[in-house]
């Protein structure tokens, strides 16, 4: 959520940074403006009525004490109008501040100076690509052929029990998953990560929190008679952490991972580029999230990368970097990179981790501040990202290995599987 000082003191350069995500901001700003004038003036009457009240109730103590019944009485009631006035002007107030926040919560992060123009994933800027695209014999595989054949990962069971979307992985595709998920959180604690578990299940407060709600509410699994959220990512209740949190400096940087299954009902369209682990409604991730101060936040985002790519180094899989233009950043994001694994019996790239900055976006509905060695008190920069999402690494994982004897285990998860083959 933006900040109202940043807006009246940026109006014009945040009114042409979000023409990058074709949001057009001047009316919206102008109302956010006049209200944050409407609750300023209304907050002055009240104090002032307050005040008044508070000032007369003092007097007509004094007078009731030295026996001015009288007096008193006659101020009594002037006090029972203040009573009214200020009641009447706390529900002005209110209502002020609800219309703002309102107002705000549908206004996207500004985006970074570095966001290219465009409107669309087509539009998004390569800007890092590694690793060698394997030649696979003829008559090789996409995964979910592959899943099949060797008969670790069992989609029509899946929807036999849920649904489609919700795979049901079998025998050493199960331990292929786990062996994922151990390593990656390995990985990050070895980076300094302290490792969480988290609730599956948030609140309304920590869905607003994050900017999932009321952004995605289409998106989220929400249990209706408890008014919960099923988590689409690690991020929303690892971040929730440090709501209403006031920190020191020297608390930072704050570097979390965790490790939960993600549900999203938004699955997306039918075709052969959703088949198999290409999109699904559960699915499991390591996040990675850290809080930074403002100075260090874009430093941080460089290091979060660099842990990113050297994942996929090690897994041996070719992968690439893309900096999301302006129509495709999402809502809360300053700045994205997606990293994309090469399929290469799909031929396509498939979108494995997002890595973003959300500057004070967050934090600023959080309510997540610190102060600094001056004493002043400073909106925290948050950051986060998927290191990794599992499902498509999996499958880059079975095309790119086969062989035409089986599947080879990429050799760092061969000690965390107990078998280098998949047969």
């Amino acid at each position: 959520m933006l900040q109202v000082s940043n807006i009246a003191e940026n109006k014009d350069a945040y009114i042409q940074a979000l023409k990058k995500r074709k949001f057009d901001a001047e009316e919206v700003f102008d109302k956010v403006l006049s209200l944050d004038e409407k609750r300023k003036s209304t907050q002055a009457k009240l104090d002032e009525t307050l005040s008044s009240s508070n000032k007369l109730s003092k007097e007509i103590g004094l007078l009731f004490k030295n026996g001015e019944h009288q007096k008193a009485n006659l101020l009594k009631e002037k006090t029972g109008k203040l009573k009214e006035d200020s009641k009447i002007l706390s529900e002005e107030l209110n209502t002020a501040v609800e219309e703002l926040q309102k107002l705000l919560y549908t206004i996207p992060n500004i985006p970074h100076e570095s966001v290219p123009e465009g409107t669309s994933d087509a539009d998004n800027e390569e800007v890092f690509r590694e690793g060698e695209v394997p030649e696979l014999a003829e008559g090789s595989l996409p995964h979910w052929e592959l899943a099949k054949k060797y008969d670790i990962i069992d989609f029509e069971l899946g929807n036999k029990i849920t649904g489609a979307g919700f795979p049901v992985y079998k025998g050493r595709g199960a331990r292929m998953q786990r062996a994922l998920i151990t390593w990656f959180l390995d990985k990050a604690t070895e980076a300094g990560y302290t490792e969480f578990q988290v609730p599956l299940m948030v609140n309304e407060a920590s869905g607003f929190g994050t900017g999932q709600l009321p952004d995605k509410e289409g998106q989220m699994y929400h249990v209706t008679n408890d008014d919960l959220y099923l988590i689409p990512t690690a991020e929303v209740p690892i971040t929730n952490m440090f709501r209403d949190n006031l920190m020191l400096e020297k608390d930072f940087p704050v570097k979390c991972t965790g490790y939960t299954p993600c549900f999203r009902r938004e699955a997306g369209s039918y075709g052969a580029h959703v088949r198999g682990l290409n999109r699904l409604h559960q699915f499991d991730k390591v996040e990675i999230v850290r809080l930074e101060r403002a100075e260090k936040s874009y430093e941080a985002l460089d290091e979060m990368l660099e842990h990113v790519k050297n994942l996929l180094r090690e897994l041996k899989l070719p992968y690439r970097i893309l900096r999301l233009c302006g129509g495709d950043l999402t809502f809360t994001s300053a700045l994205t990179y997606d990293f994309e694994v090469f399929s290469t019996a799909q031929d396509r790239w498939l979108e494995i981790s997002s890595v973003s900055n959300f500057e004070t976006y967050q934090a600023n509905r959080l309510k997540l501040r610190y102060k600094d060695t001056e004493g002043n008190k400073q909106l925290a920069h948050t950051l986060n990202g998927s290191a990794l999402a599992l499902p498509r690494v999996l499958a880059g994982i079975l095309e790119n290995y086969q062989t035409g004897n089986g599947i080879k285990v990429p050799e760092v998860l061969v000690p965390y599987c107990g078998f280098d083959t998949i047969d």
